[in-house]
């Protein structure tokens, strides 16, 4: 099953092709979406974000007629790729996921380090993992934090990569936490990986992700 956003992603597309939308046009404001599509404007605003790293689409603040983002690209191609792309990962072997998420993150969570980027969303969803009641809200909070590291990489596109993996995550992540019973460790390990970010220290970042990612899958990194 895709997430919502994902089928605001495709109704986003429709309705461009729908409308005639061209290139310099402007789409509804995200609440005026929101309204049309009957969802959540955090699934309008996710999708929106996606279509601007693929550079379908140029956020601008406004109100009014001026609110609403601004059509740069046709989105057929690179959307119906990234569809392909959600929908084929759930096709994935765990080994080939934890392999991905090995690179991706210890690029990434390097890169944070260097760049002395800011940890507010990882302390966030670090918080909310202490205060999680179960596998699933854990892990929910879990994933959270692994996208704010690729988030605060500054790569677009490393961010749009781990947003993907998501649903390949999730079910991975979920069977991982039950294994273990007690999340204590991993969330030490989410510490350990905050703490070498806020210190500018790549290499125990990566070092901390590497730990991390063999603790929660044993024998696949």
């Amino acid at each position: 099953m895709t997430r919502k956003f994902e089928d605001v992603l495709a109704q986003i597309e429709r309705r461009i092709a729908e409308d005639g939308l061209t290139v310099g046009d402007r789409l509804p404001g995200e609440r005026q979406l929101a309204e049309q599509l009957r969802v959540g404007r955090s699934s309008v605003r996710e999708a929106l974000r996606v279509l601007e790293t693929l550079g379908v689409l140029s956020s601008q603040a406004g109100r009014g007629p001026d609110a609403g983002a601004v059509l740069t690209a046709r989105p057929d191609s690179p959307l119906t790729d990234l569809l392909r792309l959600h929908l084929g990962l759930s096709n994935l072997e765990l080994s080939e996921v934890v392999d991905t998420r090995l690179m991706i993150e210890r690029w990434a969570v390097a890169r944070a380090a260097q760049a002395g980027a800011g940890t507010g969303e990882l302390a966030a969803a670090l918080a909310r993992m202490d205060a999680a009641d179960g596998a699933e809200e854990f892990v929910e909070h879990d994933t959270a934090f692994h996208c704010a590291i690729a988030e605060a990489s500054g790569n677009r596109l490393i961010a749009a990569i781990m947003r993907s993996l998501r649903d390949s995550m999730r079910r991975y992540a979920v069977e991982a936490v039950e294994r273990l019973g007690d999340t204590a460790e991993l969330r030490a390990d989410h510490r350990r990986i905050l703490a070498a970010i806020d210190d500018g220290d790549s290499a125990e970042a990566a070092a901390a992700v590497t730990d991390h990612l063999a603790r929660a899958y044993p024998g696949h990194v």
